[in-house]
């Protein structure tokens, strides 16, 4: 069988599936909060106990936060900091006495969609986590594509493609850099455009039931987020030309994104036609942990 743990700053998941994705078991505990040594001996509690319940032992993938870095193998860039700067995959693989796998969370989610999710029938797979951050993964003829600064995927860190005038003076994303386009399409960045907008503070959910109900302002800003998105994804197509774009996340929830982006984005794709597909993810916020699980295959 094989296991997959999906480590978040909140919650460590994992899931034991057969050869065939058939899940065999879940579970799913609190994350140990900014104690290192902690997170790596509850994962190594839930490989084992996950075994146990099921009589069996089985390959271990790991999806985190954050990458490793080329240079000296040292966890980078993770929102749980503790993380940051430590040796996770060796220490890990030193706990539980055995080869794991590990890749960033983005592309977990986009390879669980390629092997037997959304995107299973299709070839090159652009897999987009648009949540509290954006962020993604490339998988193509159901590979994982690292790169060899192991960053492939960060679209989020990029500016805003064809900003308007007052797009180019935009909130300072934690990166350090300005006009990101995670500070736009993240989830906060959503909810920040609404409360510059109308100076009241909603959170997305609210912003989008309030459009539904014929709300202007909300109906604006999330027809800017969709123009937003367009031509973000746009410049992914211009330059790998994806069979497919999966999103997850908090903000792939908002069906309406399926049907107005593809319409949208048809204006900045150098292309005459744009066969690209954009649809939501088979497993939702499932498919981190499964894929996670597929990193060994």
């Amino acid at each position: 069988m094989k296991l997959g743990v999906d480590l978040g700053g909140t919650k460590i998941e994992i899931i034991a599936i057969d050869d065939s994705g058939k899940e065999l078991y879940k579970k799913r505990v609190n994350t140990p909060q900014s104690n290192y040594s902690a997170t790596l001996q509850c994962i190594k509690d839930l490989v084992l106990s996950t075994e146990y319940e099921l009589a069996q032992s089985g390959s271990v993938g790991v999806g985190t936060p954050g990458s490793v870095s080329p240079s000296n193998g040292l966890l980078r860039g993770s929102n749980s900091t503790c993380l940051n700067q430590k040796p996770f995959k060796q220490d890990l693989q030193n706990l539980l006495k055995r080869e794991i796998q590990i890749s960033n969370d983005a592309n977990c989610f986009a390879l669980s969609e390629a092997i037997d999710g959304a995107a299973q029938d299709t070839q090159t797979v652009f897999g987009v986590i648009v949540g509290t951050g954006c962020g993604a993964g490339l998988v193509i003829n159901k590979q994982v594509i690292d790169g060899p600064n192991s960053i492939t995927g960060e679209w989020g860190h990029n500016p805003l493609p064809w900003p308007e005038e007052n797009e180019l003076l935009s909130t300072q994303c934690w990166c350090g850099k300005n006009g990101c386009i995670e500070t736009f399409l993240s989830g906060p960045g959503f909810e920040n455009d609404y409360a510059q907008t109308t100076r009241q503070e909603k959170d997305s959910r609210e912003i989008v039931s309030l459009s539904e109900e014929g709300d202007e302002a909300a109906n604006q800003v999330l027809a800017r987020y969709e123009l937003r998105m367009a031509k973000s994804l746009a410049h992914i197509i211009n330059i790998i030309d994806p069979h497919i774009i999966v999103l997850g996340g908090g903000m792939s929830n908002i069906d309406r994104l399926y049907e107005n982006v593809p319409k949208l984005w048809q204006t900045y794709v150098f292309s005459e036609t744009v066969l690209t597909k954009l649809a939501p993810p088979k497993y939702g916020d499932a498919s981190g942990v499964r894929g996670a699980a597929w990193l060994w295959k």
